[in-house]
């Protein structure tokens, strides 16, 4: 067992991070080829993106007892929820709700990133990541009055280039987890 747990349960469950990645870019697609979609509509589809984020990100902090994830997975928890809860939500709210998830689900990505840099390759993913997360927060505090195809499209956009950075993430980590598991079987 690596003596690093956050490693060992983000590499164990690799096809997780695969799967955010996959859910971020359909997200993202809908999101861009879809421009028309009412508001409701969109509360409603990142109210699922965010709650489905939040689970994943609660559940792999659990399991390696990171609590600056499971923070975040609360707050994506949460923000998913008041999305689905309150549908009618106005546009101002549901700028900041996703401004500010964006921004600390930024942060504690890159910190993960930075305390995996000497056990893993291709960390700068994860930062990537991160880095994409805070700029879209930044932009969306700094702008709080675009218009709703603004959104559309920076949260489509973001999505895609998340997903895409996940699933390059979960394939560098499943090669973590061989690597981490041979020296098991070889016992």
């Amino acid at each position: 067992m690596t003596p690093f747990p956050l490693l060992h349960a983000v590499s164990r469950h690799w096809w997780v991070l695969l799967l955010r990645g996959i859910i971020g870019i359909l997200f993202g697609i809908v999101a861009l080829t879809l421009p028309g979609l009412t508001l409701a509509t969109l509360v409603i589809l990142y109210g699922i993106f965010a709650l489905v984020d939040g689970i994943v990100t609660l559940w792999i902090g659990g399991g390696s007892k990171e609590w600056g994830l499971m923070f975040a997975g609360i707050l994506g928890v949460l923000a998913g929820l008041c999305a689905l809860v309150y549908p009618g939500i106005t546009l101002l709210v549901l700028y900041y709700i996703i401004a500010i998830w964006a921004i600390i689900r930024g942060v504690f990505e890159i910190a993960a990133a930075i305390r995996l840099r000497h056990e893993t390759r291709h960390e700068w993913l994860l930062i990537i990541s991160g880095v994409f997360s805070i700029l879209l927060g930044v932009i969306f505090l700094a702008n709080p009055l675009v218009g709703l195809m603004t959104i559309i499209w920076l949260v489509g956009i973001y999505a895609i280039l998340f997903g895409g950075m996940m699933i390059g993430w979960a394939f560098r980590v499943r090669k973590v987890r061989d690597r981490l598991e041979r020296p098991a079987a070889a016992a």
